[in-house]
């Protein structure tokens, strides 16, 4: 095959290619933001179709198109590689507008291009990726010849900086969610008598839910934790909330009182004092449940800070709610929260969940619909497993949080 005229180097089509895998939006659901850019292009330049596309190694794929009726074509086939490698050649005047297609011999022989239905006006925009390598195109097209003026072109030009924006805030939230789950402690193991197992699924990219979990001595910590709002804000401040309470139960275990660090009251109280000004400023709460299990008793020490989402599903089936404590974190400052007692025995499962749960289960605020879910798993596992599968039939509008605990039988 002849090489393209505007051909470039394999060692930089592999890097462009990694930037293009960097973004993780390949072969993703439509979304909203670009579908906006789409559509404003076709009413502000008048034509009757629109595109916003990645170029993959053997294809292009639209992430956004209106007015067409194609999800991808092969990379040989299409235009926009000449944008692409355009952007290499030319940094400089980066919009590549091709009046009339047909009249062009370079893309003649592409299909689609001329003919009674066939595209004649093509004007193309390159898109970066994270280290600034085109990855893919924002386009407009016609089925008949035209041009641009410079009016028509500045439009276009800050319509693809528009596009070029959300890509940017995809691979910045990608970061961040990635960060995110990072921040989430890895599964226990190696601990004796006990299972533990937790999951947390964002309805968004990132979330404001977060579970910890981690030993102290004989005791097993727990938190789970939930920031009034959803998205990229709440995931800032929850991990906030994570560090303040990392932060008071360490404080704690080497300076406060004997139970030190098991004293989910003083912790919580602590975390709140670190936390006063963030809420107030971002005019947000916390709710959380805090626990401690003493591993060889059985022993639960914890706080309820306005969560109100735990339960024991005992040995034998039956579901005994914790009692709800004091108020969310942000809400009154200058709180003092106490501990509460309960006590895991052989066979019985400790439960925390957060309310995203509780609304996909019920859509309200009836606590018998998650008594009727957890009930019929004893094992840990098996509980977030379900959580998982019940997620993923039905999106969420809300995080999704669930941590449990099975002291296994003698």
């Amino acid at each position: 095959m002849t090489p393209h005229p505007w051909s470039v180097p394999a060692t930089v089509e592999a890097e462009r290619l990694r930037d293009v895998e960097r973004l993780g939006l390949l072969d993703t659901p439509p979304e909203d933001r670009f579908d906006q850019v789409t559509n404003m292009a076709r009413r502000v330049l008048g034509v009757p179709a629109a595109s916003l596309s990645l170029m993959d190694g053997d294809r292009q794929w639209m992430k956004s198109i209106r007015g067409l009726d194609i999800d991808e074509v092969p990379r040989e086939k299409t235009v926009c590689r000449t944008t692409i490698a355009r952007a290499y050649r030319r940094p400089e005047d980066p919009v590549l507008i091709i009046p009339d297609a047909a009249a062009d011999p370079e893309f003649t022989e592409i299909p689609g291009i001329g003919g009674s239905d066939g595209i004649r006006f093509y004007a193309g925009y390159p898109l970066y990726g994270p280290t600034g390598h085109p990855v893919g195109t924002f386009c407009v097209y016609d089925f008949e010849p035209r041009n641009l003026d410079p009016q028509q072109i500045e439009a276009f030009t800050e319509l693809a900086e528009w596009a070029q924006r959300e890509l940017e805030r995809s691979a910045e939230l990608d970061r961040a969610a990635e960060i995110q789950t990072q921040l989430l402690p890895r599964p226990l193991t190696g601990l004796e008598g006990y299972a533990v197992a937790a999951v947390c699924l964002p309805a968004f990219t990132v979330g404001g839910d977060f579970f910890d979990h981690y030993c102290r001595g004989e005791a097993l910590m727990l938190t789970v934790a939930d920031v009034m709002g959803k998205g990229l804000g709440a995931a800032i401040l929850s991990s906030s909330v994570r560090a303040s309470v990392r932060g008071a139960s360490r404080v704690l275990e080497r300076y406060g009182s004997a139970a030190g660090a098991q004293d989910t009251g003083a912790v919580t109280t602590l975390a709140a004092e670190h936390l006063t000004e963030d809420c107030e400023h971002t005019s947000t709460f916390v709710t959380a449940l805090l626990a401690a299990i003493d591993l060889p008793t059985g022993a639960i020490h914890y706080t309820d800070a306005g969560h109100g989402l735990a339960l024991i599903r005992r040995a034998d089936g039956r579901i005994n709610p914790l009692e709800e404590g004091g108020p969310p974190i942000g809400v009154l400052p200058g709180t003092t929260w106490t501990a509460d007692e309960a006590r895991l025995e052989p066979g019985d499962v400790l439960v925390i969940c957060s309310d995203g749960l509780l609304d996909l289960l019920d859509e309200g605020s009836d606590l018998t619909a998650l008594w009727e879910f957890v009930a019929p798993h004893t094992c840990p596992d098996e509980l977030v497993a379900a959580t998982r599968e019940l997620v993923a039939g039905r999106p969420p509008l809300d995080d999704v949080t669930v941590v449990a605990v099975r002291r296994e039988a003698a």
